[in-house]
């Protein structure tokens, strides 16, 4: 297992440091000035100038890169334009609010997918198999802005029920718990479509599976085997599935973070990107890239210590 765990962290580095030059190509690549855009059209040529030096940006190609890549490294990613903030530290104060809503979507995700991927292998060829299905694949070919401007239309508009904008009152769980209900089934409805769809496969493979049929042979009940036995066997392929899945969570936090007003990763990108804020865009999107990165590799992990050939395929 440590063989495996070294190995899966080698490649974690590999795939960060890779991210990062890809990142920085884009970011070098966009036209235009960044020092000119943040000042605006009043800035002297002198003004520009400081800035272009303040922000690295006289240096050649390749050192701003080396120091990006440095200083990504031992946690500097620089400062923001306008208030000279360390951004690492803009980022974390967003950062909770982004994890708040992808840990409910996936909270969504797995206790709606779950059960009804189960339900469809036990009821396989039924009307009940068939309902499931086509549920799943509406549910995936939906977007997630989609999902997020109905839910706030019906639920906080037309009912009343749960509230529309923001995170809620600091400091008191239950209102921001109830800010969070909308938000987190915006980003983990379309997730419940594709676990419900890998658990039904899995769930299909394992109870044709021997052990199985000489448990149903010694009498046991079919519950206990289909949510005992069948079930801690099938989960794994979906543990996977939900590191990858956190990728595309990340991506739909940030509609649902402007749709409903909420502070986040996501939002604090959007509002970078509109005042060309390239230091805070930059630094946002590697730490989510590293987040992503680190979330696929404890999954990796899970399923490494709970099944042994794994570890040995790799």
């Amino acid at each position: 297992m440590l063989n495996y765990a070294l190995k899966r962290l080698g490649l974690a580095v590999v795939i960060v440091s890779l991210a990062m030059l890809m990142l920085f190509c884009m970011i070098y690549l966009i036209p235009g000035d960044p020092a000119s855009v943040a000042l605006g059209p009043r800035a002297t040529e002198a003004m520009r100038e400081a800035l272009r030096i303040k922000m690295g940006l006289d240096q050649p190609v390749w050192m701003q890169f080396w120091n990006f890549y440095i200083g990504a490294w031992s946690g500097d990613l620089g400062k923001e334009v306008l208030s000279s903030r360390p951004v690492l530290t803009v980022v974390l104060e967003q950062l909770p609010f982004t994890l708040a809503l992808i840990a409910g979507g996936i909270s969504w995700s797995v206790a709606l997918g779950i059960p009804l991927g189960c339900w469809a292998a036990v009821k396989r060829g039924s009307l009940a198999d068939r309902v499931v299905g086509i549920l799943s694949v509406a549910v995936i070919a939906v977007p997630s802005f989609v999902i997020a401007i109905y839910a706030l239309l019906i639920f906080a508009v037309a009912l009343r029920w749960l509230p529309a904008i923001g995170a809620g009152e600091p400091g008191n769980p239950g209102d921001q718990i109830l800010h969070l209900i909308l938000p987190s089934l915006a980003v983990g409805l379309g997730w419940v479509g594709y676990i419900a769809r890998m658990v039904r496969a899995s769930m299909l493979e394992v109870l044709e599976a021997s052990h199985i049929r000489t448990a149903r042979a010694f009498g046991l009940p079919e519950r206990q085997i289909t949510y005992r036995y069948a079930l801690s066997i099938a989960i794994l392929p979906t543990v996977t599935l939900l590191g990858v899945g956190i990728g595309q969570m990340l991506s739909s936090a940030v509609f649902a973070e402007i749709v409903f007003a909420r502070p986040g990763v996501g939002k604090l990108v959007y509002d970078a990107i509109l005042t060309r804020n390239f230091p805070v865009v930059t630094g946002a999107v590697l730490v989510t890239t590293v987040l992503f990165v680190l979330l696929n590799l404890i999954a990796d992990l899970i399923v490494g210590a709970l099944d042994p050939r794994v570890r040995s395929s790799f």
